[in-house]
């Protein structure tokens, strides 16, 4: 009998890291997580990422048995050393543009599950593991280098949709 337990177990809180072993720079299908957080004055907190010197959202890829708000909750703290509450759901993306290559090479095609939250509490940190550093843009003054794969998602925030988007 196969102990599934044992199995998942290898997997949890490493879950990409885990696969890479098994398929190299191949595809992966992952759940990607993203969150909108807008301070005050209506403007949207981006980051520098350091991987590849882009802005984009706070977010990440899920875990083997995450919840989607766990997900934004735990990057918003990693990446920022924020904690966010009461989130509601912005919208569901999907499509060529979810196809990202890293510099590493490794490829991956992600879902993206994205919040939005008013809600944070804490000193947002610049210079982390991830980001080089973190800055609030108003819906006029986003700057020119937006990650490609968060791109649709911010010029869809500057747009002020009232519905959820699935696209």
């Amino acid at each position: 009998m196969i102990d599934m337990k044992n199995i998942i177990e290898r997997y949890r809180g490493n879950y990409i890291a885990e696969m890479r072993k098994d398929v190299g720079h191949a595809p992966l299908m992952v759940i990607s997580c993203g969150v909108i957080i807008e301070n005050d004055k209506g403007e949207i907190l981006l980051q520098k990422r350091r991987d590849n010197g882009f802005w984009a959202l706070l977010g990440g890829s899920m875990e083997i048995g995450e919840k989607f708000t766990e997900v934004v909750k735990r990057e918003a703290f990693e990446e920022a050393g924020i904690e966010i509450g009461e989130l509601t759901l912005f919208g569901i993306y999907s499509g060529e543009d979810g196809i990202i290559t890293y510099p590493n090479g490794d490829i991956c095609y992600g879902t993206g599950i994205v919040f939005k939250t008013t809600v944070y509490s804490g000193e947002i940190q610049n210079n982390t593991e991830e980001a080089l550093e973190h800055r609030f843009f108003d819906k006029t003054n986003l700057p020119d280098n937006l990650n490609k794969y968060d791109k649709r998602v911010i010029i869809d925030w500057t747009k002020d949709f009232q519905q959820v988007i699935v696209d």
